[in-house]
């Protein structure tokens, strides 16, 4: 007589761990269709008439494709800004392309949040940027905009806290991946505490009320002590809101990561055990959770935005952001209309090639048909809210795939809508991809957890 014994899931932190619901990667649809559908060709005309179709309310995104010094981990479109005259050259251009833009936008436009990324923002000198807001200020109809930017903490000198309160930027996002000595130099981004306590000090004193750390696990010689000191250190240091990633190791895509000693990554059961206890540990230390890997104080805006069920998604990520389009300055930075995404021209050089001819520089993107649209609403209200609406054709083709979750307790079907349950979290975007009419394909994304 034989008896089968049956293993029960383990659970981490009040996450059940699954592993074969994680085996397939997942994008992060910071937009949908996601980026990996965007096809290359000149979108100079289809950019041109979505813009003179604008209304109303608009956020604009900057971006400064440029660092002091690359880490072996970034997937960003950045380079090392080792080179006084290719700044200036790209930020002559910048210039350019922000005259170009705004001449095609109806009066009535109104700029409501102006977000600069990179790369680091602070790449350039603080000077420069004083008057790329100048330029942006002659340019566009600004309406009390709320303005925040991406900062490296290596590189934020004194002058840069002056320009960000005589500019009046309110949000700032500081990268720090992660604390712990040993852990940075294996990614090639060392940085001593101090280093970021002095930027939040300036930061505060320069009248900036939201703070959020970039932190990484699944770092090499990471564990579970080291990423649990690094989220202690920046709940210490008064983080408003933590981004807590995990690092996807795609050298193929990234060369640069094939410096990073692949030998020392933690494995699949580390990452989910780290993820479960960095979001126990974050919600413990008083953060409300955004999603599956953001969390927020309780008065911050982004936390707000969630228990009121305004949370949307961008190309940044989660926002309280709540207009409609998102017009995308810069070499690969992308504009968002309600029936296209359209991208800029990637590379630096060919980008100032194209604003130099007076040319938009729109060259790749997806127009997006009303199936589209159907299924990034309910991407999004999966993700932002915890539930959505399903049509019953959609329900139909897609009961199959959703049965795993169901069975195992993530989700629930009441009539025609989708509930994500307790302890969903980690699988929130493997249950969002079942709706992804474009996941068949060899595409590649980063893990799930």
């Amino acid at each position: 007589m034989s008896f089968e014994m049956k293993i029960q899931p383990e659970t981490i932190a009040d996450w059940t761990y699954y592993p074969e619901l994680l085996e397939r990667p997942v994008p992060r649809y910071t937009s949908y269709p996601t980026a990996a559908e965007f096809v290359e060709e000149s979108f100079e005309q289809r950019q041109r008439e979505a813009l003179r179709a604008v209304r109303g309310s608009v956020s604009l995104y900057l971006h400064i494709p440029y660092c002091q010094e690359i880490c072996w981990y970034c997937g960003c479109n950045t380079g090392a800004a080792n080179k006084t005259q290719r700044l200036s050259a790209y930020l002559e251009a910048l210039h350019h392309e922000i005259e170009l833009v705004a001449r095609n936008l109806d009066p009535s436009v109104r700029i409501s949040r102006i977000a600069f990324g990179g790369g680091s923002p602070n790449a350039i000198k603080p000077t420069d940027f004083v008057r790329l807001v100048d330029r942006l200020t002659l340019n566009f109809r600004l309406d009390r905009p709320v303005l925040s930017i991406e900062l490296d903490p290596r590189s934020l000198a004194p002058d840069w806290f002056m320009a960000l309160r005589g500019i009046g930027v309110i949000k700032a996002s500081l990268g720090v991946q992660t604390l712990d000595p040993r852990v940075q130099a294996a990614i090639g981004r060392v940085q001593p505490r101090d280093h970021i306590e002095r930027a939040v000090d300036g930061l505060r004193r320069a009248g900036v009320n939201s703070i959020n750390f970039d932190l990484m696990y699944g770092l090499p010689f990471q564990d579970d002590a080291v990423l649990a000191d690094t989220l202690d250190q920046s709940v210490a240091m008064g983080a408003d809101r933590i981004a807590l990633f995990g690092y996807a190791h795609v050298p193929a895509m990234i060369p640069r990561q094939k410096r990073i000693d692949v030998s020392q990554l933690p494995d699949q059961r580390a990452r989910f055990r780290m993820a479960a206890q960095g979001y126990a540990r974050l919600v413990d230390a008083g953060y409300s959770p955004i999603g599956f890997d953001h969390f927020a104080l309780p008065n911050d805006d982004l936390a707000r935005a969630t228990a009121n069920g305004t949370l949307r998604r961008n190309f940044q990520g989660f926002t309280d952001d709540q207009v409609p389009v998102l017009i995308g300055l810069g070499a690969s930075s992308i504009s968002e209309f309600p029936d296209l995404f359209v991208q800029n021209e990637k590379n630096a050089g060919r980008y100032r090639m194209l604003t130099g001819a007076d040319q938009l520089t729109g060259r790749k993107g997806v127009a997006r048909s009303a199936d589209d649209r159907r299924r990034s609403a309910i991407i999004t209200d999966l993700l932002c809210r915890g539930r959505a609406t399903i049509d019953a054709d959609l329900l139909a083709t897609h009961r199959a795939r959703l049965m795993p979750f169901i069975e195992r307790g993530l989700a629930r079907l009441d009539g025609d809508t989708l509930c994500l349950l307790e302890g969903n979290e980690p699988y929130a975007r493997s249950v969002a991809s079942v709706f992804d009419a474009y996941r068949g394909g060899p595409k590649q994304f980063s893990s799930a957890v």
